[in-house]
């Protein structure tokens, strides 16, 4: 082994060490439910880590951000879950994402939306809320959105800057804006 491939290896063992030490951080700060053997990079974000949950193996890459808008809210990661670059995750009630997850960069996902009626400013119109469930094994490609009281189920694919605002059913592969079903996984 030469010099240049030990420097590597050094620097390889020292992002492991400080995104192990970025999860302790947010146990330490209330998030008892994210297991240890997470890993964080620089920059994530978890506004209420306590009401976080995260499964064995979760990866969450650089830039990504949890905010759990209130006390009553919650965020459900399983294990071994892929989060990437800059993915944005917001809850007023509830996200669930099962295990084995990949979530590519940029992706955005809610559970809530402000109500559209007339008569009343867009700024005073209220918050409307639905709980977001994305099952198992399940791909959301680069620049998604998933928007609130959608029901991704097991093994589904979602197509890169596809816009989701229906249910997706298991295995189904859908794109397009809004996403809709070009075939199934065989």
């Amino acid at each position: 082994m030469n010099i240049f491939q030990w420097i590597h290896r050094l620097i390889e063992v020292r992002r492991i060490v400080g995104c192990r030490l970025r999860v302790h951080a947010f146990r330490l700060s209330g998030g008892r439910k994210i297991d240890p053997k997470c890993l964080f990079g620089r920059g994530v974000r978890i506004e209420r880590p306590w009401l976080a949950s995260m499964g064995a193996r979760c990866v969450l890459h650089p830039d990504v951000w949890i905010n759990i808008v209130n006390d009553t809210a919650s965020v459900d990661i399983g294990a071994s879950t892929f989060l990437g670059r800059g993915v944005a995750i917001e809850a007023s009630q509830r996200v669930s994402i099962g295990r084995g997850c990949l979530i590519a960069p940029g992706v955005y996902i809610t559970d809530h939306n402000h109500a559209m009626g007339t008569g009343t400013p867009m700024f005073e119109q209220p918050c409307i809320a639905a709980e977001v469930e994305i099952g198992d094994d399940v791909w959301i490609g680069a620049n998604a959105v998933i928007l609130p009281g959608v029901r991704v189920g097991e093994g589904a694919v979602i197509g890169a800057g596809a816009v989701v605002t229906h249910s997706v059913e298991a295995r189904a592969i859908v794109g397009g804006v809004p996403a809709r079903v070009i075939k199934y996984r065989g």
